[in-house]
Order: structure tokens, then sequence, then C-alpha cells
């Protein structure tokens, strides 16, 4: 069961500011708190339950970086040349043996462990072979291409954290560390609805009032991408009645319950009163556009959020505020996603207390910098805004007027889904 509590959030009079919306989450809702163990082959995209400390150090042992010729540095003659017997052959895989450290070389191979008493490496391309001797150049210093034991990382050191997100890159820590499993938090399991009696399924005949459902497909993808486990519960119809019996048994199934639509105040805007009917609403308004009216609140003791109708309203209200909800419920430690500044390719002017997100295409100018440009139609319904750009500007609530070359902060698609 979520950890959401009926009184979270209270009403106020006034949009809740974006990182207000976020911090509340943060601070008031616990982790779905199921933890399975898994295979590392499974582990890509699961999220970390505990702290995984190091059970060896890595490397695990004193090797060689390079293919080349091990030495012990004291035995090479001060800014000269030096000549030494080679007293034998170590490849990787090897025991390395006691070895004859004073006053040898020995032909070594990357990966393969450092005797006792060697502590440097000559890469094989700057050393000359004279029959059983090596000459070796002057210059090189104590331990050059070498790697001590731990200088990955220290035995009992903190690999990952709890929280953590496992991606490629962790997964070949973990193996390099010997990790065969790990405990992870189950995924969640997230139902999907759309609302709207003008809404039909792709592929269903398309009546002369109605639309084709594009949120639905584009959440669960979203959800999805977000390491949840997806149930498609299709469309609700516009009454008050049927929305919350649908939201009330879907809450028993599922870990958490997202709709699009329906969440204003319009007359047949019905999400809103069919929560509080079926649970409580208990945070509803946000200072962001696209995408003012965002519900949250419980259903049956599960996490609910209510997102707008407008697919664009819907991506960025998404990307913004139930992204970081899905991860708290998944006990992952989410960051907002990094910017990166860029010169605005547009005059913009905003409400001063609304976060805004600003369509755009970036293009390079004639300096070789990055200039965003706007997509030319701003409509939160118009969904070529999201497939003709390639990210979003980010305006903060203290901004009111953007001026044509002004420093802007571009939030890519790719780290927000």
């Amino acid at each position: 069961m979520a950890q959401l509590s009926d009184d979270c959030f209270a009403f106020g009079g006034a949009p809740m500011r974006v990182d207000e919306a976020r911090a509340l989450i943060a601070a008031r809702i616990a982790p779905v708190a199921r933890v399975e163990r898994v295979p590392l082959v499974a582990a890509d995209g699961r999220v970390l339950a505990d702290d995984l400390s190091a059970p060896i150090p890595l490397p695990p042992f004193f090797n060689a970086a390079v293919d080349g010729y091990a030495v012990c540095h004291a035995d090479l003659a001060p800014g000269g040349e030096t000549r030494l017997p080679v007293a034998g052959r170590l490849p990787a895989g090897a025991a390395p043996g006691g070895g004859e450290s004073g006053g040898t070389a020995l032909r070594i191979f990357t990966g393969a462990a450092m005797p006792d008493g060697f502590d440097t490496v000559f890469m094989q391309e700057d050393t000359v072979r004279e029959e059983g001797d090596v000459v070796l150049p002057a210059g090189l210093k104590p331990g050059a291409n070498a790697r001590p034991a731990g200088e990955d990382i220290e035995a009992g050191a903190l690999a990952l954290p709890a929280g953590h997100r496992i991606g490629p890159r962790d997964l070949a820590l973990l193996a390099g560390l010997g990790i065969a499993e790990v405990a992870v938090r189950a995924p969640l399991t997230l139902g999907v609805f759309s609302t709207g009696d003008e809404l039909v399924a792709p592929g269903e005949p398309l009546g002369p009032a109605a639309l084709y459902d594009a949120n639905r497909f584009m959440l669960m993808a979203l959800a999805r991408r977000a390491g949840c486990v997806v149930r498609d519960l299709g469309i609700l119809p516009d009454r008050r009645e049927a929305v919350s019996s649908a939201l009330a048994a879907a809450a028993e199934e599922v870990d958490m319950l997202i709709t699009s639509g329906g969440v204003s105040t319009g007359e047949e805007d019905h999400v809103k009163a069919a929560v509080e009917a079926a649970g409580a609403l208990t945070f509803w308004r946000v200072g962001i556009k696209p995408g003012r009216p965002v519900a949250l609140g419980v259903v049956e003791g599960k996490a609910f959020i209510g997102l707008p109708g407008n697919p664009a309203a819907v991506f960025v209200t998404f990307a913004v505020l139930a992204r970081p909800l899905i991860a708290r419920l998944a006990g992952e430690a989410w960051r907002p996603p990094t910017s990166f500044p860029v010169r605005a390719g547009f005059a913009y002017a905003k409400k001063a207390g609304r976060r805004e997100y600003v369509r755009c295409t970036l293009a390079p100018d004639a300096t070789g910098g990055l200039v965003a440009r706007k997509h030319p139609r701003e409509g939160a319904g118009v969904i070529t805004s999201l497939t003709q750009t390639s990210g979003l500007v980010e305006l903060p609530e203290e901004v009111t007027r953007v001026a044509q070359g002004e420093t802007v902060a571009f939030l890519p698609y790719a780290t927000l889904a």
C-alpha cells in the first residue's frame, strides 16, 4: 500500500509552486515497501533497496595496466637508459610467484598480477628487446602503468546507494565486484486511465465529434520508462459515479493511479469530485504552464495523480510532477533533470509566480553556440509541438520576460523520458 495519508497536502488560495509540490511529495510520501532479490542479469532499471558496499577491492590485486615489462623502479639507472635481463614471462591470469626483482625485468601483459618487488611497467612500444635483455628509456615515474589493489574502489566502500536506479554502467561495477544478485524494490504497478466521452481508442471508428485517445499511450510509455508495470485501464466516461467506482476498483489492484483529463472546474470535469467520493483529494492546483490543473490524492489508500487533458500539458506535468511521485513510491532517489544554458531564439512574456515550459528546438548559430527556437504553435493540445521539438526551455516563477539572445535553461526530452 502507498504510504500516503489523506492529510498530506492542504489546499491554498494561490497555485502551489513546482518546487513546493516536489518537496511535499518527497517529505510526506513513503515508498511502497516490497523488496525482492534478482540476479544481476535482471537488475537493469531496478531501484536498489539498500546501500551496497564493495565486498572486495577492485581491482583485487596489484596488476599491470599495459603490455610491457615490469621492473623494480629502484633498479633503474638515474638519468639514462637501463638494460636489464628478462627473467620470465607473466600473462594475465597466471600466478605471480615470488619474482626475481633484483636487477631483472619481467615480460608482462595487461591485467597480470605484479609479483612482489616489481612496481613499475614500461610499455612495450617504448622499449627495445636485445637478445635476452630489454633496454628501457629514462624518465618513467615509480608505479607507472600499474594499478594498485583498490584503485577503483576499496573493500567496504559504498559502491551504490539505496534508491539508485541501476543502469548498464552500474552492472559493470557490480559484476566486477563479483556480486551475483541484488536486493531491489519491486516495480510499481501503475494503472492508467483516460477520461472523456469524446475519446475513442485508435483503430475504432471515429465519430463526427470524437478524438482518438493519444494521452493514454504516451502515459503508459512514460510510466514503463520510469520502471513501472503498467495496466491499461481504458477510457472513463464523463460521469462522476462511473469514474469514482472505476478508480476505487482499480485501486485494489495497483500501487498508483494516473488519469488524464477531467481535473479542471468545468461542468463536465468529474475527476476531482470522483476522487473526493472514492478517497480524498489532497492537492490540486500547481503554478505551471502548460498544465495548471493537476490533482494529487488518495483512492483506497493508493496514490492518485490526475493530469490535464491536453497532450503537451500531460507530457510536461508527468515529467515535472508525476515522475517524482513515481520515484518516491518506488524508493528511487530522484533528482530533477539537469538543464544546460542556451540562447533564446525568441522573445517571451509570462506571469510571475508560474513556472513555464516552452517547447523548443535547438539549432547552432554562426558562432557554434546553441539557440533554442520556439515552436510556432503554443497550444497545449498541439501534439506536433512535442514531436517537432527537442526539449523544453524552463522559465522559473520569478521570470516575467525573456529577451531574444538571453541565456535560458534547456531540458532535452531525453532527460525527461
